[in-house]
C-alpha cells in the first residue's frame, strides 16, 4: 500500500530499533544515533510543536550542521504536519531572517552559534535538542526519562511515545512537506514548495530497485554512507534521510571537507559510499596525486593509468590496491550530485575500479530526475529517467519534465506561484541530449543560475546587487567563468573612483559564504556595450572576462576570512599584512584559521610551512600551491587494540606499579574528587619530569588507570622513532626501542609543538571515543625551575572539543627528587593532588578554559589541608 505522508517511515526506525542509524562528530568525539533514537527524539519533538501551538502548515525553520538532531526535528515536524523550512548552514544571517519573516517561522531549531541571529524568533538548540526534549517529556510525564548526552540519546519505545503519537497529523501526499529557498540574498526570496507526495514519488522507484538487490546487502550489512552534503540540500536529504535507510543502512555526517580528513573518515567509519558533489571528487583526486607525487610514485603511476583502460574490473582494482588502501577496503563508490561532473575527474576514479554513480535533478524535481545504474552505467550520462516521471528536450534541447515529483509552487512573499508550464511541463534550464537507449547527457545550462562546482547556486543578480551599493561602482556584472562542467562567478566592474579590489572586499562583507567574489575583473574602458534599452551586452563581457580571466581567488579573499574569523579588521588590508605584529594572531587562532582556509578551498595545507607563515601573502601563495607534506607523526591506533590493550593492564599492575611505589610511594590528595566518575575524563597536570604519567596513574582510581592515552612531545617521540641522520647504529636501535616500548606500555601519543597538533587533537577524540582518558601537560614542556608555567590556549580548545571533565591534577616534591639525583624518596615526600572534575559550557572561550585551568592547578599548593585517600 502507497504511504500517504513522509512521516510514515518513522515506523520502519523504529522497526530497526538499535541499529545504527547516524554517525557525525561533534568537536572531536564521535556520536552514534540507532534508529530507535531518531525515532524517538522525533517524536518528542512533535510533542514539544503541540506544547507551543504549532498548527497543522504552520513553518519552523531548521539552521545547523548535519546532525541526527536535525534528522529528528525534520521528521518532528513531519509528525506534527508542520512545514520545515531548511535553511543552508552557509546562508548569511540577514538572509535567514528574512526568510524566517517571509514565512512567520513559530519556532527555529539552530545550532548554538547562531541562536541569537533570528530576532523575534522562538529558537531551540541543535545540539541540546534531545537533552531539552527528554527532560521536559519527564517533568510533564512526572517520572525520570533518560536524557541524551554523548553516545546515550532517549531510546525507542521509552514511556511517554505512545503519547506521542497522537500528535501526528492526518497528512495527505498533497499536504506541504517542506519550503527550501534556493535563492541568495535578493529581496524578496524564492523557496520551492515540496509536499509529502513529491517526495515518495521518488522515493518509491528506488525503493523498489533497492529490493531487489537486498538478498545480497545482508552480506555486507551494514552499509555505510559518508553524506558530504548539507541535509538543506534536497539532493543531501534523499542520501541522508530516505535511500540508505530502506536498505538499514549507516549514514556518516562529516562536516570538514578537508580531502585528508575525509579520507581517513572513510577509513576509519568503514564507509562504503560517499556522497559528494563534483568539486570533493576533484579534490580528492588531486590529494591522491599529491601523495604519489611525495612519494616519487607520480609518474610511475601515471604510465600504469595510461595502460589500464579497457581491462577487467579486478585487474584495475589489483593494480591501484594502494589508492584502495588508503580509503578502506570497504569503499567502493562515490554518488556525485548537485552539479556536473568533469569527464576527466569520472575517468580518473572509474579507472582505479571505483564505481561513479551521478544523479540529475533540481530543487524543483525534488532531487532525481534521472540516475545511474551503479552496474548499467554509460560513460558521461547522467543515467536514465526514473519510472514515475515523464521528460523530453525542447526544441532547443532545454530539458522538460513532468509527474508527481514536480513540485508545484513557489513560495514567494506572502504568494504561491506556479512552477510547471503549459500541459504541466517543468522547465529546467539545462540542455540535454537523449542516445537511442534513453541515456541522458547533460550539456550546460541555459538560465542565468551560476552553479558552483560545490553545488551552491549563485544568482548574478544578488552579487550585482552587493556591488552596486559600494562607493565608485558605476556599474558591474557579474558572469560565470567554466569550471570543470559547472562555474564560478566573476565579477566586472566599472569603477567611477575608488578600488575595485576595495568594492569587492566590502560586497562580500553581505554576501553568504559561497556567495563570495573570489573573481573580479575591472572593465578597461569607459562604458560597457550596451543594448538599444542600455543593458549591459551580458554575453559580449562574458566573453572578454574569459580571455582576461587567469584563473586566481580575488586579493583579499583570506584577508577577509581572518577579519571574519577573529574581527580584526587589519585584516582586510592587503597581503602585506603580517600574522603576528599586524593582526596579532594567536597560536588558537592559526589553528582554527587553517581548518577553515582548508574547509574554504578544500585543500590540503601543510602544518609545518602554515607555522612558518608570516603574512596574508605566505597564506594566499601556500593556498595556490595547495600545501606539500601533512607531517610526518604518526598516531598509533595500534596500541589501543589487542593484543596491547589486554597486555598494558598486566604489566602496569606487575612492574609499572610496583616501581612507583618502591621508589617513591606519593601521598595522594583528594582522589575522592573521582569516586562518581566514570570516564573518559581529561586530565591536565603540570609537567615535572618524563616519569610524571607513573605518579599521575597511582593518584588515579583503578578503573581509569587502565584506559590512559597520554600525550607527549611530538618531535621528541618523532626523534625516538626516526632517529636522524648520523645516529650511532646501536644509539638508533635503542631509541627505537624505547620508541616501541613508550607507546605499547603506555599508550602515549605524539602531541607536536610546532605542527600536527590538529592531528593530535583528533586522535585524543578517536581515544576518548574508545573510552580512553586523555592526559595532557598544558604548559608544553617540563618545568625549569619547579615552578608552574602559562598554559597554552591549545588546551582550551582541546577541552571544548572533546567534550569532557577535566580533571586538574599537581605533582609536587619531584622537581626537588629530581635536582638531587635522587632513586629512591621516602614515602609521602612526593605529592599527587587532584582536584574536582570541571566542565566548561560548550563555545567558552578557549584562552579562558586555559587561565581557569592554570589557576585550579596554580591553587593547588602544598599547604593544601586536604585529606590524603591513598585507597579508593
Amino acid at each position: 500500500m502507497a504511504r500517504t505522508s513522509v512521516a510514515e517511515l518513522v515506523e520502519s526506525f523504529e522497526r530497526r530499533g538499535q541499529e545504527c542509524a547516524y554517525v557525525f562528530r561533534r568537536g572531536y568525539r564521535s556520536v552514534r544515533w540507532s534508529y530507535g533514537e531518531v525515532a524517538s527524539t522525533a517524536r518528542r519533538f512533535a510533542r514539544e510543536l503541540e506544547r507551543r501551538g504549532v498548527q497543522h502548515g504552520e513553518r519552523v525553520m531548521l539552521w545547523g550542521e548535519n546532525c541526527a538532531e536535525w534528522v529528528a526535528a525534520f521528521y518532528g515536524c513531519a509528525l506534527r504536519g508542520a512545514v520545515a523550512v531548511p535553511m543552508d548552514r552557509a546562508s548569511a544571517p540577514e538572509f535567514a531572517a528574512k526568510v524566517a519573516q517571509q514565512v512567520n517561522a513559530k519556532l527555529a531549531v539552530c545550532s548554538r552559534e547562531l541562536a541569537g541571529r533570528l530576532p523575534g524568533v522562538a529558537v531551540m538548540v541543535l545540539e541540546d535538542l534531545a537533552e531539552e526534549l527528554a527532560a521536559k517529556d519527564a517533568d510533564a510525564e512526572g517520572q525520570n526519562a533518560p536524557a541524551a548526552g554523548e553516545g546515550d540519546h532517549p531510546s525507542a519505545g521509552v514511556a511517554g511515545d505512545t503519547g506521542a503519537r497522537a500528535t501526528q497529523a492526518n497528512t495527505s501526499r498533497d499536504d506541504i512537506l517542506e519550503i527550501i529557498f534556493t535563492s541568495g540574498t535578493t529581496a524578496d526570496p524564492k523557496g520551492v514548495v515540496i509536499t509529502h507526495g513529491n517526495v515518495l514519488a521518488n522515493l518509491e522507484p528506488l525503493e523498489r530497485e533497492i529490493a531487489k538487490y537486498l538478498k545480497y546487502e545482508k552480506y555486507v550489512h551494514p552499509l555505510r554512507f559518508l553524506d558530504l552534503l548539507p541535509l538543506s540540500h534536497v539532493f543531501g536529504q534523499f542520501l541522508g534521510l530516505y535511500v540508505p535507510q530502506a536498505m538499514g543502512a549507516t549514514v556518516v555526517f562529516h562536516e570538514s571537507l578537508n580531502p585528508t580528513e575525509v579520507m581517513e573518515t572513510i577509513k576509519r567509519e568503514r564507509v562504503s559510499v560517499c556522497i559528494a558533489v563534483p568539486r570533493m571528487l576533484e579534490s580528492l583526486k588531486q590529494k591522491v596525486e599529491r601523495d604519489l607525487e611525495q612519494r616519487a610514485e607520480l609518474e610511475y603511476f601515471r604510465r600504469e593509468f595510461a595502460t589500464s583502460d579497457g581491462t577487467h574490473f579486478v585487474r584495475r582494482w589489483w593494480k591501484f590496491r594502494k589508492i584502495h588502501n588508503e580509503f578502506g577496503w570497504k569503499f567502493w563508490a562515490f554518488i556525485s550530485g548537485g552539479a556536473a561532473l568533469d569527464e576527466e575527474t569520472e575517468r580518473f576514479w572509474g579507472r582505479l575500479a571505483f564505481a561513479v554513480i551521478q544523479g540529475y535533478g533540481l530543487t524543483e524535481t525534488t532531487s532525481l530526475i534521472s540516475v545511474n545504474h551503479p552496474f548499467k552505467k554509460e560513460k558521461r550520462s547522467i543515467g536514465k529517467v526514473l519510472p514515475g516521471r515523464e521528460m523530453k528536450l525542447a526544441e532547443d534541447g532545454e530539458i522538460l519534465v513532468r509527474g508527481e515529483n514536480i513540485a508545484s509552487r513557489y513560495w514567494q512573499g506572502s504568494e504561491l506561484k506556479e512552477v510547471a508550464g503549459e500541459e504541466g511541463w517543468f522547465h529546467t534550464g539545462d540542455l540535454g541530449e537523449l542516445d537511442a537507449r534513453g541515456n541522458l547527457y547533460f550539456k550546460g545550462r541555459k538560465k542565468s543560475v551560476i552553479v558552483l562546482p560545490s553545488g551552491m547556486n549563485v544568482y548574478p543578480a544578488d552579487l550585482e546587487a552587493a556591488l552596486r551599493h559600494q562607493p565608485g561602482v558605476k556599474d558591474c556584472a557579474v558572469v560565470a567563468i567554466p569550471v570543470g562542467g559547472n562555474a564560478e562567478p566573476c565579477a566586472v566592474l566599472l569603477m567611477e573612483d575608488g578600488s575595485a579590489e576595495a568594492a569587492v572586499r566590502k560586497a562580500n562583507e553581505s554576501l553568504a559564504e559561497y556567495q563570495q567574489i573570489r573573481r573580479w575583473l575591472t572593465w578597461p574602458e569607459e562604458d560597457f556595450p550596451r543594448t538599444p534599452t542600455q543593458k549591459p551586452k551580458t554575453a559580449l563581457i562574458e566573453q572578454w572576462a574569459r580571455e582576461h580571466d587567469h584563473g586566481g581567488v580575488a586579493t583579499g579573499g583570506i584577508g577577509e576570512l581572518i577579519a571574519r574569523m577573529t574581527s580584526r579588521a587589519a585584516a582586510v588590508a592587503g597581503n602585506d599584512a603580517r600574522l603576528e605584529e599586524d593582526l596579532n594572531l594567536s597560536s588558537i587562532d592559526r589553528v582554527e584559521l587553517m581548518s577553515a582556509l582548508e574547509d574554504r578551498y578544500q585543500v590540503d595545507l601543510s602544518e609545518a610551512k602554515f607555522t612558518d607563515a608570516a603574512t596574508v601573502a605566505d597564506l594566499q601563495r601556500m593556498v595556490h600551491e595547495a600545501g606539500a607534506s601533512e607531517g610526518s607523526h604518526r598516531y598509533p591506533r595500534w596500541a589501543q587494540q589487542w593484543p596491547m590493550a589486554w597486555i598494558r593492564p598486566a604489566v602496569y599492575t606487575a612492574v609499572t606499579w610496583p616501581a612507583t611505589m618502591l621508589m617513591a610511594k606519593p601521598k595522594v590528595i583528594g582522589r575522592e574528587n573521582l569516586r562518581d566518575v566514570k570516564g573518559p575524563v581529561l586530565v591536565a597536570c603540570n609537567h615535572v619530569t618524563y616519569i610524571d604519567i607513573g605518579f599521575v596513574m597511582a593518584a588515579l582510581p583503578w578503573r581509569l588507570r587502565w584506559k590512559l592515552a597520554p600525550a607527549m612531545q611530538g618531535e621528541m617521540l618523532r626523534l625516538m622513532r626516526d632517529p636522524p641522520k648520523g645516529t650511532p647504529w646501536w644509539r638508533a636501535r635503542l631509541d627505537q626501542l624505547d620508541y616501541w616500548l613508550i607507546t605499547a606500555l603506555f599508550n602515549v601519543f605524539p602531541l607536536p609543538q610546532r605542527s600536527g597538533f590538529l592531528k593530535a587533537f583528533a586522535f585524543a577524540g578517536e581515544s576518548a571515543d574508545r573510552g580512553y582518558s586523555v592526559v595532557v601537560f598544558p604548559e608544553g614542556r617540563r618545568t625549569e625551575n619547579g615552578k608552574l608555567s602559562a598554559f597554552q590556549a591549545g588546551i582550551g580548545m582541546l577541552t571544548n572539543r572533546l567534550n569532557l571533565p577535566v580533571v586538574p591534577m599537581r605533582i609536587d616534591g619531584l622537581w626537588e627528587a629530581a635536582q638531587k639525583k635522587q632513586l629512591l624518596v621516602a614515602p609521602n615526600r612526593i605529592t599527587v593532588r587532584v582536584g574536582k572534575p570541571v566542565k566548561y559550557a560548550p563555545g567558552e572561550n578557549p584562552n579562558s578554559i586555559a587561565k581557569d585551568l592554570e589557576r585550579r592547578v596554580r591553587e593547588m599548593s602544598s599547604n593544601d589541608e586536604v585529606r590524603s585517600t591513598n585507597d579508593e
